[in-house]
Formats: structure tokens, C-alpha cells, sequence
């Protein structure tokens, strides 16, 4: 069994493993892993369900391929097994509304100085945002 990382509104993590790149957890941890359960009536957490016309299409053998689960929600994943980590973007929906809207979401970092900073602090002022990366 692997550790799988999983980063959404949470980080959680799934015991797993990987098949071809591809994250395999067992139903019963789906819950844990993202918040949701599948359901014959599909996929669901709380009073909301998304329906998935084909429940095959998410299973290798006994497993559930979590990047599929991911997919079938509407929500991009990012999938890295060397790492160990799948990321769960936002839904597509809530997405195209923030583009749509010019609206970003609000988040908090620490600045330069280590003082923490939230995006809301800056409201209605211009701000610049640099983002980079080692890699």
C-alpha cells in the first residue's frame, strides 16, 4: 500500500496505490480522501449528488481510479505518482464564473516580512501578484 496525497480544500491522505500513474484507493476511503462518496445514485457529499452515467468508467478492478472520481466531478486533476500527490482543482463551473466575473478568490500569504496578507485587504486598489516556481 501507498500514502496518496491528496490537495483540494484540504490536504488528506489516501491509503493506495498506483497503477500505471494512475491512483487507485479502495471505495470505503473515498470519503476521507475528498469528501465524497459514490453512491448508486452517483457521486455525493451531503444533500448534493453528481450523477455519472457510467460508474465502470471510474473503477480499475475493486478500486476507484481517484483521478477519474476527480474528473467526473468537474474538476481538473493534476496527477503526479512519483510524488505521490493528486490535486483536485476547483469545479469547472466555479471557475469559468471567477473568469467570467473578474473575481479573484481570496487567499492569505505571508509577505516578505512574514506579516500575513490577505488578497481582501487590498480591496479596491490595483495589486500585482508575481508568482514563480524552482522547478
Amino acid at each position: 500500500m501507498a500514502t496518496i496525497t491528496v490537495l483540494g480544500d484540504e490536504v488528506t491522505t489516501a491509503s493506495g496505490e498506483w497503477a500505471g500513474g494512475r491512483p487507485l484507493i479502495e471505495p470505503d476511503h473515498l470519503p476521507a480522501a475528498i469528501g465524497w462518496t459514490l453512491k448508486p445514485e452517483g457521486l455525493c457529499r451531503g444533500d448534493q449528488c453528481v450523477l455519472v452515467g457510467d460508474g465502470s468508467a471510474l473503477r480499475v478492478k475493486d478500486k476507484l481510479d481517484l483521478a477519474a472520481v476527480v474528473g467526473a466531478l468537474d474538476c481538473p486533476a493534476l496527477v503526479d505518482a512519483d510524488a505521490g500527490v493528486v490535486v483536485m482543482g476547483q469545479p469547472n463551473a466555479a471557475r469559468r464564473t471567477a473568469v467570467r466575473e473578474r473575481l479573484a478568490p481570496d487567499f492569505t500569504l505571508a509577505d516578505l516580512d512574514g506579516v500575513s496578507r490577505s488578497l481582501s485587504d487590498f480591496a479596491g486598489k490595483k495589486r500585482l501578484l508575481v508568482a514563480f516556481s524552482s522547478w
